[in-house]
């Protein structure tokens, strides 16, 4: 039984029922959502060795978060189905129940940073979106919710589903700059001999073109363990895929720096194809006179198709996550807000 199943029949079976005697008529959400590879459809036997079991998402209006988890404690049953309904966690280790309880908006907050308390009328900044990392998003939005009486959770994840068009262009552009700073460098690392300088380079540029891939997808990245997993779901990996594991595998630069040419084309033909800005033409072009192939200006086609003034002005770094890759930032969103907005 995966995550989810078990999730749901707990749910089903055992919280409902206690809820629905408990607490009678209080507006209420439950899902699977949060962390946890199971949220993303992705757990398997070894995701069972740690934080993996009887886990549920309950959302409740804030005044009643703190009854809802004493009726918890109280009234569940030791285990479901030879699973124990209490266990530590490797952030926790009080054994208790693992029923996440809070409001809808407080619990988007603890995953994005974003302030939605105030509904409709909370409107988003551009920060606000540059501050988001995709996996953030996806802890809220990717798992499946089982009841939602008020409706807010649904209306809040609706909310997250993408960017606005032009932050959309803003974040593209900016990994189409980054490549653009860094591609001839492979060829370059590796005609000096640094066949080690020229790998590490392609396994950037790979980092970003992957990120690419799903941002012209309109789908939010995870976290780097499930990249490949999730990106070879996507409808542009059939073409895109092969390119880039042969930019990482490839035996010497030359082979290397094709691999990425061939995929940065098959990614600017999949931006044309949804509809986007792109160049006429090719999206690489020979590095000046040197014999390194560099990229032409993809990134001021979509910056040209902006008319958000305040998105205009924007530095050309794109999102927190497009710029920074220390975990420890990535994963504290109050910090992610800081960034973005300074």
């Amino acid at each position: 039984m995966s995550g989810i199943e078990l999730a749901r029949a707990y749910w089903d079976d055992v919280v409902r029922p206690i809820l629905d005697r408990k607490l009678p008529g209080v507006p209420r959400a439950a899902g699977r959502l949060g962390t946890g590879s199971d949220v993303l459809g992705l757990d398997d036997e070894t995701s069972r060795d740690h934080d993996w079991g009887l886990r549920l998402t309950l959302l409740v209006p804030a005044d009643q978060v703190v009854e809802a988890d004493r009726v918890l404690t109280a009234s569940l049953p030791a285990s479901f189905r030879g699973t124990p309904t209490a266990f530590p966690f490797t952030s926790d280790m009080t054994v208790r129940h693992r029923i996440e309880v809070m409001a809808p908006a407080q619990f988007v907050r603890s995953r994005t940073g974003l302030d939605l308390a105030g509904g409709e009328n909370s409107a988003l900044r551009i920060t606000d979106w540059l501050s988001l990392t995709g996996q953030s998003v996806l802890e809220v939005t990717a798992g499946p919710v089982f009841e939602d009486t008020s409706g807010e959770i649904t209306t809040l994840r609706d909310r997250l589903t993408w960017y606005p068009h032009d932050v959309w262009l803003h974040v593209l552009a900016a990994d189409w700059t980054r490549i653009a700073q860094e591609l001839p460098f492979v060829g370059r690392t590796g005609q000096r001999g640094d066949d080690l300088g020229s790998r590490l380079i392609a396994a950037r540029l790979v980092t970003a073109l992957v990120r690419l891939g799903f941002l012209l997808e309109r789908r939010w990245p995870p976290y780097p363990k499930w990249a490949g997993t999730l990106f070879a779901r996507l409808p542009v990996a059939p073409s895109a895929g092969g390119p880039l594991a042969g930019a990482l595998a490839a035996p010497t630069w030359q082979e290397r720096e094709a691999a990425l040419h061939a995929a940065c084309e098959v990614l600017h033909e999949r931006q044309r194809a949804v509809g986007l800005p792109a160049l006429d033409g090719a999206a690489c072009e020979p590095f000046y006179d040197r014999p390194f192939t560099g990229l032409r200006d993809v990134a001021g086609v979509l910056r040209a198709a902006v008319t958000d003034p305040e998105v205009r002005a924007l530095a050309h770094r794109g999102g927190v996550e497009q710029w920074v890759d220390d975990v420890g930032t990535l994963t504290d969103a109050e910090m992610r807000r800081r960034l973005a907005a300074s």
